[in-house]
């Protein structure tokens, strides 16, 4: 079967540690992932989900493997839009690297068909997210307070 993959790749002044309470830490994640929060427990066989701050399920699925501070793979499905739903699970692998003073994040988001709807939507959001939590992470502060800010010609209100 076909492939579709999304590659991602940022180096964060950070240490692997810190990146993954980061990539874990459900009141970290709301303030980079725009209100966003994850419901897991981290660990390989666990449920996940991702709810915005309203309540309404947004992604859900299970977590695949779980080597902290290392690696992280994530098995879900996008929840809203019927479209996405209807090409079912994705596979998102976090690995975390220490490269000098920094550590070099990888996220490689893939689905079982091609094209994938689903892979280019994330396509467009994990670099607003990843962007966030990297200004979070060495400036103490977000980068966007809004992935689709009014005016933009890519907006989608």
């Amino acid at each position: 079967m076909a492939r579709s993959t999304f590659v991602y790749v940022t180096y964060i002044r950070t240490t692997p540690e810190k990146l993954w309470s980061a990539l874990t830490g459900a009141e970290f994640i709301e303030q980079y992932w725009f209100g966003m929060h994850c419901e897991c427990e981290w660990t390989a066989g666990s449920s996940w989900k991702l709810v915005s701050g309203d309540g309404q399920l947004y992604d859900a699925g299970e977590i695949v493997e779980a080597d902290p501070p290392r690696r992280l793979v994530i098995r879900w499905q996008h929840q809203i839009k019927p479209e996405l739903k209807a090409e079912g699970d994705s596979r998102c692998t976090m690995e975390l690297e220490p490269f000098g003073a920094v550590v070099k994040l990888s996220i490689m988001h893939a689905i079982e068909r091609d094209p994938s709807q689903f892979i280019e939507a994330v396509s467009g959001g994990w670099p607003k997210v990843l962007s966030n939590l990297k200004s979070l992470l060495e400036t103490g502060s977000i980068a966007m307070q809004d992935p689709y800010p009014t005016g933009n010609p890519y907006s989608r209100r």
